[in-house]
């Protein structure tokens, strides 16, 4: 596990923890910003000592859990920028260490940086094949394992808490929310697509999530050994990371799209082209996790107002203020909505049976489910690619020429 994965799954563990342990207490920051700064420093000279460390202390936390820190609020929006930003942080380090990486290769030498792993997310084709591999051949990949840990990761915080991964982790999201505002402040009307064209827009992000489990599901399984073991596998990543450095004119246009989407309307890349957002969206309606009014403390039904401050506050334009329970696949578990309700008990994320999920336990469950899986996974030695360096000189100067 290379230095920059190490740091951010040292701040995550620890930042959970002192969730759990000193949410509210005043001297709980400066405990909090001691362990990460000693976190920060440790991880440089003993990652996986410190990793190991960490997780005895998360395990701690959970068994001495108590539900008041878990139910206790501190401004949400805040949390949920902070989340944002930190996990926009972590992967531009990761794309900075990963260029330098890929660029001593193509010069011919050996890196001295390591490459991170955690880059194979950006392969879900390549996850979706290993996990076909997984399950009908019990054959695990060598070349990029962490593509599959990282879709694995990413489907169980839909099953958890709903979409709570674009909602607080996506850096694209965020990208998204700035070009946003910077249109907002050139041309300020909301330029909302009639009711007749949002819809078929919105199944865009499902026909390209059927288009890449069609590659998935077509491929043979007894043709997958020879796919893993193939050198486009091996270089899909290099394949990946070209295409965004060295981009071709339809690329190009393709890029231009998606950022006009984004600036046009709020969450437009989210809501209208982005296949992670429509697997999600699916994989959310198994969550027991949903927003829920409770019609006995709303203000519409308790004092007859004319109340729509959740619907106002709710970036997907989720109608909230007229339903009883929120079932919709573009509900992101942002809590926006929660946080601009003037009656805290009226409107909560919560399980059927009346378990409260608050900011800080959701945030808590979404780390602990993006940190500890794959440093589970590396323990287990399930994350790091096997492809020799000097296998990875020798194709990257033939990239062009490597097809499937």
């Amino acid at each position: 596990m290379s230095t920059i994965e190490s740091i951010t799954l040292m701040l995550a563990l620890v930042y959970s923890t002192s969730l759990l342990y000193w949410s509210g207490k005043k001297w709980g920051a400066l405990v909090s910003g001691t362990l990460l700064v000693g976190a920060t420093l440790a991880s440089f000279f003993w990652p996986l000592l410190l990793i190991l460390l960490v997780s005895v202390l998360v395990v701690t936390a959970v068994g001495q859990y108590r539900p008041a820190f878990a139910t206790a609020e501190a401004r949400p929006n805040t949390i949920r920028e902070f989340s944002q930003h930190f996990f926009a942080l972590s992967m531009l380090l990761v794309g900075v260490q990963y260029a330098i990486n890929a660029g001593l290769l193509y010069a011919g030498e050996t890196p001295w940086l390591m490459r991170p792993d955690v880059g194979d997310a950006f392969l879900p084709i390549a996850g979706g094949i290993e996990l076909k591999a997984i399950l009908t051949l019990g054959l695990w990949d060598q070349n990029h394992p962490a593509a599959v840990m990282m879709l694995c990761v990413v489907l169980l915080t839909g099953v958890l808490c709903k979409r709570a991964f674009c909602g607080w982790a996506c850096p694209l999201g965020l990208a998204g929310e700035y070009l946003y505002k910077l249109r907002k402040r050139v041309i300020k009307a909301e330029l909302l697509p009639p009711a007749w064209l949002d819809w078929p827009l919105r199944m865009l992000k499902y026909l390209l999530l059927i288009a890449l489990f069609a590659l998935v599901i077509s491929m043979p399984s007894n043709s997958i050994p020879h796919y893993l073991s193939g050198n486009y596998h091996k270089v899909a990543d290099l394949k990946m990371a070209a295409f965004f450095l060295m981009p071709s004119m339809v690329a190009l246009i393709c890029f231009g799209v998606i950022f006009a989407l984004a600036a046009w309307r709020r969450q437009g890349f989210c809501r209208y082209i982005c296949p992670y957002g429509a697997l999600l969206g699916l994989v959310s309606f198994l969550s027991p996790f949903k927003i829920r009014r409770d019609s006995q403390h709303c203000l519409i039904e308790t004092k007859g107002m004319k109340c729509d401050k959740c619907t106002r506050a709710c970036p997907a334009n989720i109608s909230v203020h007229t339903q009883k329970d929120i079932r919709s696949d573009e509900c992101q578990a942002c809590m926006r909505c929660v946080s601009a309700c003037p009656k805290k008990e009226a409107l909560q994320l919560s399980t059927r049976n009346g378990i409260n999920l608050s900011t800080r336990g959701l945030l808590i469950i979404l780390l602990t489910v993006m940190f500890m899986v794959p440093l589970f996974a590396y323990v287990g030695g399930y994350w790091h690619s096997q492809t020799p360096d000097n296998i990875k000189m020798e194709l990257i100067q033939k990239l062009d020429r490597i097809g499937h």
